[in-house]
């Protein structure tokens, strides 16, 4: 093999990653890892659990410190972290930190999905990765299945997707084949998409026209996946779907940002949802001057605390 392949480079997405000639791949963002831990802060106690040790899908898991005074079953938040589905990870300091924080507040039991990312394992493997994690989860009701905190502290009639960016695309693809295939002993009330990464050939509202700016996110998304037929594919265009009206869940939280170019893309899905049939309550929150994952970014800024309160409303809407 010509030694200079190990130097050429074949595909340069910044910031996300650079693969070279000889196929080896270069991360610069979310690279970074953080063990499980008991967070002084929160109290929330958080550990990693192996879902398929054949594919090395994974899971870490967060209850909060009320489980240690109380008997009582909490909401289940399954939680799927974004990154165009090739960068970050359920172990990042980011989702680490969100989680903590979010448990804490919502006084949820919570499990964060890792998947495996593209380009080594393209699109669909996430979803599937992803189905196999709710699987998993499901497996835990009455009383079954192996892991402790979800089997004494989860309410499975109170179940909860949500996610960011590409987390937020696989939250909406599990939240429609539960409403077509079913979880058994799962009941979903509801799904948090939060700056859903949804796209489509021909611009919508007021969507950047720009045929560069659009080029980068096509030819991403091509290499993400593969054996895509393009960017009106229905794993990322929902206009696309006959299906949408079988949608899972009794509610849709659609969370966008002014500034975030997949902004239209979140308003969109909300109207497409109203025209399928589907029958559940859609809501659409929208922070003013903000761009792409800023609560992510910027956790304590005043948006990023009112769009954690409104989604801690959302879950908890009907508790006693």
């Amino acid at each position: 093999m010509d030694s200079s392949n190990s130097t050429e480079i074949a595909h340069d997405y910044p910031p996300f990653f650079k693969i070279y000639k000889d196929g080896r791949i270069e991360r610069f963002a979310g690279i970074e890892i953080v063990p499980p831990s008991l967070d002084s802060k929160t109290g929330v106690e958080s550990k990693d659990v192996v879902i398929s040790p054949e594919t090395c899908v994974s899971a870490r898991l967060f209850i909060p410190k009320t489980t240690k005074e109380s008997q009582k079953k909490l909401p289940l938040l399954v939680y799927f972290h974004g990154g165009g589905f090739c960068v970050e990870t359920a172990f990042s300091p980011l989702f680490h930190n969100y989680l903590n924080s979010f448990v804490a507040e919502a006084n949820v039991v919570a499990v964060s999905v890792e998947y495996r990312r593209a380009p080594e394992h393209p699109v669909p493997i996430a979803y599937e990765d992803s189905w196999a994690a709710l699987k998993w989860v499901a497996s835990h009701t009455d009383g079954k299945g192996p892991d402790e905190w979800l089997k004494n502290h989860a309410d499975f009639e109170s179940v909860f997707f949500a996610g960011d960016s590409a987390g937020a695309n696989i939250a909406h693809h599990m939240g429609l084949r539960v409403g077509i295939e079913g979880l058994p002993g799962v009941k979903l009330d509801g799904i948090v998409l939060v700056h859903p990464y949804f796209w489509g050939k021909e611009p919508i509202g007021g969507e950047d026209t720009d045929a560069e700016k659009r080029g980068k996110i096509d030819a991403l998304w091509r290499f993400t996946c593969p054996a895509t037929s393009g960017v009106d594919d229905p794993y990322i265009n929902p206009g696309t779907d006959s299906k949408l009206g079988s949608l899972g869940g009794k509610r849709v939280l659609i969370c966008i940002a002014e500034k975030d170019m997949l902004r239209d893309r979140g308003w969109y899905y909300s109207k497409l949802l109203g025209k399928s049939g589907y029958r559940g309550v859609v809501e659409v929150m929208e922070a003013q001057g903000e761009d792409h994952d800023f609560h992510l970014m910027n956790s304590t800024c005043e948006n990023s605390v009112a769009l954690h309160k409104r989604i801690v409303s959302f879950i908890n809407q009907g508790q006693a």
